[in-house]
């Protein structure tokens, strides 16, 4: 390795919560060999967002270094759900789910890690073949008690609320992911750091050197306040367009400002800190166009970040429309709006289309409908639908 010990550690330290422990990390730095840094994820829904982008961009500064990044795609452990912030047991996945899921991971994944310099491995190609006495002796390696000191688990037991024996096992199958690829190092986020140590633990038990432990924090989704979540509507997708993602950019909270330039924008701290420094208070929007315009050119590159601003400034500054707007087609008749609206994609559910409608957040031709028992009467006439900030929709007759 180029770099000398000391100044790596700088590296490995910069924006991390939890590291476990810094003179382990910096002895092994001492051996000059590449390190083989693990992180996990399981694909229990389809496509990334912009929270999973921040172990991810982590990564890709330790890669730079000359580190060995092995990216483990959880397939087997999708299977049970990591238990890890849930109140609730999520739902089983079946495999023909998770294959489809992995696929949209491991493309995404090197839109920001060099796929040459990583080593992506399934954990059914370890866990898969394990047989019941396998089984037995990972669950007799952790007592309950030991298990139910992690807050999600001591939580739900208090209230009562159902934890499966297979949740209680995922700690354990995460932990020997890392003695199956003999990890020098794994990554993770807050709420992983128990079953971060677990892995810690279970190579130490096989006579390895452990493990050291890094945490990063879990970045809050478009609301500020519950971390970014599919399932939660409150993220931001890799897969949005670009105009789509740089609305749900300029949308964020104001204080959320400092932390997304630090994890998300790939900005160095000598490039976003002026800029915080300077606009967070004086001028926040300004501020929120410049991290917009950073992270979309991140994905989709400079000319495709101008022409989401342009379009931004037309409707919200100009109140203009979009350039393009997606025309349906319905059957001619009435048409009441929550359904319309559900169906026409614009909301996910009819929940949210009647939320939407009350709080106000839904226009026909630009005038405001708070009516959520409002009918559409579908003619020959197009009729613009605005849905929220950045949905337009064009509805006319079969």
């Amino acid at each position: 390795m180029s770099m000398n010990p000391a100044d790596q550690l700088k590296i490995f330290k910069e924006g991390t919560v939890d590291l476990i422990s810094e003179e382990e990390l910096l002895k092994k730095l001492g051996e000059k060999r590449s390190l083989r840094i693990k992180y996990g994820a399981d694909p229990s829904a389809p496509g990334l967002h912009l929270g999973h982008t921040v172990p991810l961009r982590k990564l890709k500064r330790l890669q730079d270094l000359g580190h060995k990044i092995v990216f483990i795609i959880g397939d087997f452990t999708a299977r049970v759900g990591d238990p890890s912030g849930q109140t609730e047991t999520r739902r089983a996945l079946s495999e023909k789910e998770v294959k489809e899921n992995a696929n949209t991971y491991e493309k995404q994944v090197f839109r920001i890690l060099d796929a040459k310099k990583t080593e992506v491995r399934y954990n059914s190609e370890w866990l898969g073949k394990f047989r019941t006495e396998d089984f037995l002796n990972l669950a007799a390696k952790y007592t309950v008690a030991r298990i139910l000191e992690r807050d999600d688990f001591a939580k739900r037991y208090r209230e009562r609320r159902p934890i499966t024996i297979l949740e209680l096992l995922y700690p354990l199958l995460q932990g020997y992911d890392s003695l199956a690829v003999e990890s020098d190092v794994e990554l993770g986020g807050t709420d992983q750091k128990f079953n971060l140590l677990v892995g810690r633990e279970f190579q130490r038990e096989a006579g390895k050197i452990p493990q050291i432990v890094m945490t990063l924090p879990i970045i809050p989704g478009t609301d500020g306040k519950i971390k970014m979540s599919k399932s939660l509507n409150n993220h931001i997708a890799l897969q949005d367009a670009p105009k789509e993602m740089f609305g749900k950019i300029m949308s964020l909270p104001d204080p959320l400002m400092p932390m997304y330039f630090q994890y998300t924008s790939g900005m160095a701290h000598d490039q976003y800190h002026p800029l915080v420094t300077e606009l967070l208070h004086s001028d926040p929007r300004k501020l929120k166009v410049e991290l917009a315009k950073e992270i979309v050119t991140l994905y989709y590159g400079k000319e495709e970040a101008k022409k989401a601003q342009d379009e931004f400034d037309r409707i919200f500054r100009d109140k203009g429309l979009p350039d393009e707007i997606p025309t349906l087609a319905f059957s001619t008749g009435k048409k009441d709006l929550v359904s319309l609206l559900a169906e026409a994609g614009l909301t996910s559910s009819k929940s949210e289309a009647r939320r939407l409608i009350e709080q106000g957040g839904v226009k026909i031709n630009q005038e405001k409908i708070s009516d959520p028992f409002y009918v559409l009467e579908i003619s020959k006439d197009p009729v613009l639908i605005q849905c929220g900030n950045r949905k337009f929709v064009r509805i006319k007759t079969r």
